[in-house]
């Protein structure tokens, strides 16, 4: 291949299955000793059999090969498939690596693993994916847009779910920063991260609400480490392959009209027309009506209610149904959290809302001055179920009152 492999041509790359097979063949025959026609379609079966038929697989490889021996970047000796100096240095510029591991199962699991989430190829990011804490992590981190670029800790992660659940609570209207989870107890920042669920429910332990939701973000049936890597991957097949249904009824694969050059270089670098990495990170914004795809093929999480109010509506409400329910004499006016609760939840029922996402919401609002809160300091028996039912803890306090002002 004549030159430098350039940016430009690989941005001419049309959409194909011959052009998406031909980048993860490149990783294929990266293994040490290269591959055979059976290799590369037996390791790309389990990424691409959601899109393609076998045939139409098989017709991808014998294409996707052609055009990158055309483009010089393989050589084909005696069936097997090898990577010539051109193709290697490709190969270095996709994975963003000068020397890949020698199999073909820790290019597949990490390095291409890595390329799909968009995951820069550094030595700590790499040795983070090969974990499966930190592939579940990295996961969430990439698709909430959590610190995304550097490993944080499990707890760091949780309470940056939590926030993210706190701002969808209230439609996505408000921008609340981690300064807003900080007072949150471990086990509320817990519950309010398990809202973000397709079925919201308290899972006990960190470890098992960030594998959960990191299986439900790339689409996973189960949360083991392999069944995340090959849905990471499947999503990263589709978005090359463009977006549509599963295996096609024609079963053509078209040959574009390009210099062999640009034609297996196009091929290998696939994701770059389809634009950007692997996959978009985002935080929950969709309409009501159900989940949506994101880019990349990362499922995107329950959406909020579109007719949730800002912190400042909420507050209003709050305030009208503290209102409704204080007791106490003038200047001391308070109402229990719990009663506020059951009756905003039955005249806005319409907005979904569950009990830890109204209480984490009401220490939102007392956060930034929309409302006061307050505890109950005398504790009678006969107001006991009540308190119980209105804590609300946060920093080295107990709240369970909104005061109201006369």
């Amino acid at each position: 291949m004549n030159g430098a492999v350039t940016t430009q041509a690989i941005g001419s790359f049309e959409a194909a299955p011959a052009h998406a097979i031909s980048e993860l063949a490149l990783a294929r025959m990266g293994a040490e000793g290269g591959a055979t026609r059976a290799d590369i379609v037996k390791g790309m079966r389990p990424l691409a059999s959601h899109r393609l038929s076998p045939s139409e697989l098989r017709r991808a490889v014998e294409t996707g090969l052609e055009l990158l021996m055309a483009g010089r970047l393989a050589s084909d000796t005696r069936g097997r498939f090898q990577l010539t100096e051109a193709g290697t240095a490709m190969l270095a510029e996709l994975f963003g690596a000068t020397k890949l591991p020698p199999t073909w199962a820790e290019i597949r699991d990490v390095r291409l693993v890595a390329r799909a989430l968009g995951v820069e190829a550094q030595a700590r990011r790499l040795k983070t994916l090969a974990r499966p804490d930190g592939l579940r992590a990295m996961i969430l981190q990439r698709h909430y847009d959590i610190v995304p670029n550097r490993v944080i800790s499990a707890s760091r992660l949780r309470m940056g779910l939590a926030v993210i659940a706190l701002e969808r609570a209230f439609g996505n209207k408000i921008k609340s920063g981690l300064d807003a989870g900080k007072g949150l107890s471990v086990k509320a920042s817990r519950l309010l991260a398990g809202q973000l669920a397709q079925r919201p429910r308290d899972f006990g332990t960190d470890t098992r609400l960030i594998a959960a939701l990191a299986a439900e973000a790339v689409g996973a049936v189960q949360i083991d480490p392999a069944s995340l890597r090959q849905a990471v991957l499947r999503n990263y097949v589709s978005r090359l392959l463009g977006a549509g249904p599963g295996p096609s009824a024609a079963g053509t694969v078209a040959t574009p009209d390009l210099g062999p050059d640009q034609a297996a270089v196009s091929g290998a670098r696939a994701g770059a027309a389809a634009g950007g990495d692997g996959v978009t990170s985002h935080r929950p914004a969709a309409p009501a009506g159900g989940d949506a795809a994101g880019p990349g093929g990362l499922s995107r999480s329950r959406p909020a209610a579109a007719n949730r109010p800002d912190l400042a509506g909420f507050a209003a409400i709050v305030l009208a149904h503290a209102l409704a329910n204080a007791e106490g004499w003038p200047g001391n006016r308070k109402a229990f959290i719990s009663r506020v609760w059951r009756g905003v939840a039955e005249e806005y029922a319409a907005w979904g809302l569950s009990e830890i996402e109204f209480k984490s919401m009401l220490a939102e609002a007392h956060r930034t001055g929309h409302v006061v809160l307050s505890s109950a300091d005398i504790k009678s028996k006969a107001s006991l179920a009540e308190v119980q039912a209105s804590a609300i803890a946060y920093k080295n306090t107990v709240w369970h009152f909104i005061r109201v002002e006369d």
